[in-house]
């Protein structure tokens, strides 16, 4: 046994310098923040772990410190399930679910499960049942946004040079600049590789029954978050507009109970759950455990720093039902390598997880200074 002696929260965010911005559906960034969650044990290993900073990064890494850790404070390292079940009981079943709570639990279940492995001397994918097998990556991140045509088909081919076989593309902008940009990327790529999309929540039903024949001319692999991840209606609407095109949402469902909703609705085909968001590794497994009885495959939303990207291929290398790793490609992301490599790349547009214990991450403190916290959003939201 090895008990929890502490949980600690810590906020990081950087400015986006001129000319590094990407406008998307939800906004125009501005700054990026993450929150890394450190879990110290009595036997001297400490574990990290990401949480979602939502748009309100400084309330979350609270509700980490002061709420939540002292819940769990004395507890069973090892015991991911016992720790997982008491925040839910006092936190997201009596006092309503709240996305806060979800990210907060979810970083504090990542850190546990990097102690666990180096409690044990194992990488993370050991211990959850699996082996180190190639994961198909596609780029992704904060990138391919809103620009002209000919400069994103530009970029696109930038990434399949480097050796993805699939990219994903931000829509959301209008009907006629998104459907303008999809053909002036497939002309460019080739038949051969896969166009996923993401709306980020900014269209209307109208507006994607409008851009449903270009997507299907192009043969997108998927069609992510059209509308708000509450529109179960819509969603199922839009599911029923095409046999050919499947539509994705997961990144901002929380626990497994939101995504046995997404099943029994018929709303969804393509499962993506964020490990920094969703409740964490005990929570994804079981998500992937569940959408896998159902025949589909499960395609994890990444997030800000290597710690939550190397937990995803963590993921995807244990469960029988792995879908794309997301890679960050977003052109500039200090967080993305903070902490070094969070994967093992091929040059085939492939993946492994590390070999080392636990997530496989040497975190240095010292690097936190370089990333002063700014509170607020990350985003000038588009009216």
């Amino acid at each position: 046994m090895s008990r929890i002696i502490s949980i600690e929260a810590i906020p990081l965010s950087f400015r986006l310098p001129e000319g590094k911005t990407v406008t998307l559906g939800i906004g125009r960034t501005i700054k990026r923040d993450a929150i890394i969650v450190r879990v110290q044990t009595d036997s001297g290993i400490v574990g990290y772990g990401e949480a979602h900073p939502g748009r309100s990064p400084g309330a979350v890494a609270s509700l980490i410190t002061n709420t939540l850790a002292p819940l769990v404070t004395g507890m069973d390292a090892f015991d991911t399930s016992g720790v997982w079940s008491r925040i839910h009981k006092m936190q997201l079943a009596s006092h309503g679910l709240g996305a806060g709570a979800a990210l907060a639990l979810s970083g504090i279940d990542m850190a546990l499960w990097d102690a666990r492995g180096k409690l044990c001397g194992q990488p993370l994918y050991k211990l959850l049942g699996g082996s180190s097998k190639a994961i198909k990556a596609y780029a992704g991140g904060i990138a391919l946004g809103y620009q002209a045509p000919e400069s994103l088909a530009d970029e696109a081919m930038q990434y399949v040079r480097a050796g993805y076989r699939a990219l994903k593309l931000r829509l959301g902008d209008s009907v006629a600049d998104d459907s303008a940009r999809l053909r002036a990327v497939r002309a460019r790529i080739g038949d051969e590789i896969d166009i996923l999309t993401d709306v980020n929540a900014a269209y209307s039903l109208d507006e994607v029954r409008r851009l449903m024949p270009a997507l299907e001319e192009v043969r997108v692999g998927w069609l992510e978050e059209p509308f708000a991840c509450d529109n179960f209606g819509a969603y199922r609407a839009a599911a029923a507009m095409s046999s050919r095109v499947p539509i994705a949402a997961g990144e901002n469902h929380y626990t497994r109970y939101e995504f046995a909703q997404l099943l029994e609705e018929r709303a969804v085909q393509v499962f993506q759950p964020d490990l920094s968001k969703t409740g964490g590794i005990t929570e994804s497994m079981r998500i992937a455990a569940l959408v896998s009885a159902w025949g589909y495959k499960v395609h994890p939303h990444s997030s800000a720093t290597g710690i939550n990207h190397s937990a995803c291929v963590h993921l995807l290398a244990a469960v029988d039902n792995a879908g794309y790793y997301e890679a960050c490609v977003s052109h500039f992301n200090p967080f993305r390598d903070m902490f070094g490599p969070a994967f093992h790349a091929g040059a085939d547009g492939t993946v492994r997880p590390l070999d080392r214990p636990g997530l496989g991450l040497d975190i240095d403190e010292s690097v936190f200074k370089e990333f002063p916290f700014i509170d607020g959003p990350g985003y000038v939201v588009k009216f």
